[in-house]
């Protein structure tokens, strides 16, 4: 089987956290605990014309990747309700596919979208 995972294209995040929102409510996650969270880099002045200024959703080892929800064919919470539509969930293959020219732009594989069905890797 396949891994799973998001393809996250950060240049348009807008850092709304409605992610981590969704994923703390499905989960039952306490306020201090995240299954993705967002991370913000700057700002600072990288030059004269360029400044860093991103937020990043980086999904944590508690990320399941909405394993009852994708199970049935749905999408993860976090990329059903990102405000921005930065967020892509797939197969690893696919997802590579998808990175083609863009910047910005991660893929990440939390440790449950390696493993299958049965929980092996």
């Amino acid at each position: 089987m396949a891994a799973h995972g998001l393809l996250i294209n950060y240049e348009y995040c807008t850092g709304c956290h409605s992610c981590e929102v969704s994923c703390q409510m499905e989960h039952q996650l306490p306020t201090d605990r995240w299954g993705i969270q967002i991370q913000k880099l700057g700002p600072w002045q990288i030059d004269a014309d360029n400044w860093q200024f991103d937020f990043v959703p980086v999904p944590t080892d508690q990320c399941d990747l909405c394993a009852s929800r994708t199970s049935k064919g749905k999408k993860p919470l976090c990329v059903k309700h990102c405000q921005s539509l930065v967020m892509e969930y797939g197969t690893v293959p696919e997802l590579a596919e998808r990175i083609d020219g863009r910047s910005k732009t991660v893929l990440f594989v939390p440790k449950s979208g390696t493993e299958d069905q049965e929980g092996t890797k």
